[in-house]
């Protein structure tokens, strides 16, 4: 982070860069939010200038038209076909007023006290945890979008699939040691942010707030009341936002902050997506390229890109920008890798795929498949969508995936290892939380990720949800004909 200096007289400022669509000639405009460094236009200004308020307007990077920008209006899913966009995803905006104090660390660390709040999904710790963590999953809305009509099913039917598939899953989680590994990973990169926000003269508090089991997120806002922060950066470990990710953690985030007089005037600034950070682009192209070398012949190895899938619905039907998103994110990562003389070819599938509806395309394990028919004897796999080795790395790529490819016809599968404490990846982290600061306001006047009919709460309609949902959660649990086909024709 740079102070204003007022030898120079000059501020940074934010700025929107223009790019031209690879899928054809319509600019979408980039955002540069305040105190992005190079590559990032600034202003002079003079000392007389600096003397006065500066109005900062900080927006996430996100790709926006010249009406979709409301600040201070709500930003509601909707169908794609009913807003008005151009690019891939949604934006958020928020404006505040600072002095030019407010730009130098020390005076600005010494006056409030900053916390960083990283979201991420959770992970079972034991065997024991894996049903109780299925449960919260699959309770939670953006995950299992019902019908609000059929909304009082919800814990019924996610206590359902939770009992029908702990034993599969408990299997997956006791090949990788009997546990997620993510809540250690994760304190790991908490400590290694709080270093490197440190090392850039800028003390916080960093805190870990899981969506689906512990710490839980409420857990995690409860401590950073306790503790006094007077300003809090949000940062999900996701670096392409999805609804049923970042969204969900956010809502959640809403719904608490909205409950309580205190929070609800607390200064927030959200980091809702990172993926197109040149921080995180250059990391991957470094951990790609790192492995490129452990193979005998580098120039024919296929890159295969890997990511989390989603529902189709989601993105059609709710306008989750995580397809677009991911798609734009590869397409940095490869251009930078042929920036270093890399241009091996490349392709990209969604895994992790449940239940009888339609999910992302193309699917991992099917490219796998046509990739060994096709002669492919080098595959590099590379976990975009995940920071963290968790269950969807340790035991569905590495064992699952490397089995099929190699029963397929593969010869050579390696794996790029997820970013974890990559110094260069923590430190843009770092920048990250520097840079969205100035943009942190009271989330009650911040725009907004929840579905558009949330916010609607009928007592009548959520008391007869509970008491008709509870008597089909008994009937569904008794019947064990039904668990045994909702297993072999849903799961």
């Amino acid at each position: 982070m740079e102070a204003a200096s007022p030898a120079t007289g000059r501020v940074k400022l934010s700025g929107l860069d223009s790019r031209t669509s690879r899928r054809g000639s319509t600019k979408s405009w980039h955002p540069t939010i305040a105190f992005i460094g190079k590559g990032r236009k600034s202003v002079s200004c003079s000392a007389g200038e600096l003397n006065k308020p500066l109005e900062l307007v900080a927006v996430s990077s996100r790709h926006l038209t010249d009406d979709s920008v409301n600040l201070g209006k709500p930003n509601v899913f909707v169908p794609l076909s009913k807003r008005k966009l151009v690019g891939q995803t949604f934006c958020s905006a928020r404006v505040g007023t600072f002095h030019e104090n407010s730009f130098g660390v020390a005076s600005h660390a010494a006056e409030e006290k900053i916390g960083v709040l990283l979201l991420n999904l959770g992970g079972p710790e034991t065997l024991h945890d894996v049903q109780p963590f299925l449960f919260n999953l699959f309770a939670d809305p953006d995950i299992i979008r019902l019908p609000r009509m059929f909304r009082f099913l919800q814990r019924p039917l996610a206590q359902l699939i939770s009992v029908a598939r702990a034993p599969k899953s408990k299997e997956g989680y006791a090949a990788i040691g009997g546990g997620s590994p993510l809540r250690k990973i994760t304190d790991e990169q908490a400590n290694a942010l709080r270093s490197a926000l440190e090392a850039k003269n800028f003390p916080v508090d960093v805190y870990i707030g899981m969506r689906y089991w512990h710490p839980f997120t409420e857990e995690a806002i409860q401590q950073i009341k306790k503790d006094g922060v007077t300003k809090l950066v949000v940062l999900p470990l996701y670096p392409q936002f999805s609804i049923s990710t970042s969204g969900s953690s956010i809502r959640l985030l809403q719904s608490i902050f909205r409950e309580d007089s205190h929070l609800a005037g607390l200064p927030v600034s959200i980091i809702e997506s990172w993926y197109e950070r040149e921080g995180y682009i250059k990391s991957m192209a470094n951990l790609i390229e790192q492995e490129l070398r452990t193979f005998s012949r580098p120039e024919e190895v296929m890159i295969f890109f890997s990511a989390h899938g989603v529902p189709v619905s989601y993105v059609e039907d709710a306008g989750d920008p995580y397809k677009d998103q991911m798609e734009e994110c590869i397409f940095f990562i490869m251009k930078e890798l042929k920036t270093r003389g890399i241009n091996n070819e490349h392709t990209l599938a969604y895994q992790s795929r449940v239940g009888p509806v339609q999910w992302l395309k193309p699917y991992t394990d099917e490219v796998i498949v046509e990739l060994g028919q096709k002669g492919v004897k080098s595959l590099l796999a590379v976990p975009v969508s995940f920071v963290s080795e968790h269950i969807e790395t340790l035991e569905e790529i590495d064992m699952e995936y490397k089995n099929l490819a190699l029963e397929s016809g593969i010869e050579n599968w390696g794996r790029v290892p997820a970013l974890g404490c990559t110094s260069s990846f923590i430190s843009d982290l770092a920048d990250a939380v520097i840079e969205a600061l100035p943009s942190a306001t009271a989330m009650t006047t911040a725009s907004r990720t929840i579905s558009s009919d949330e916010s609607d709460f009928d007592p009548v309609l959520k008391a007869f949800n509970l008491f008709f949902g509870s008597i089909m959660a008994f009937f569904l649990l008794m019947s064990p004909k039904l668990i045994s086909a909702f297993k072999n024709n849903l799961l």
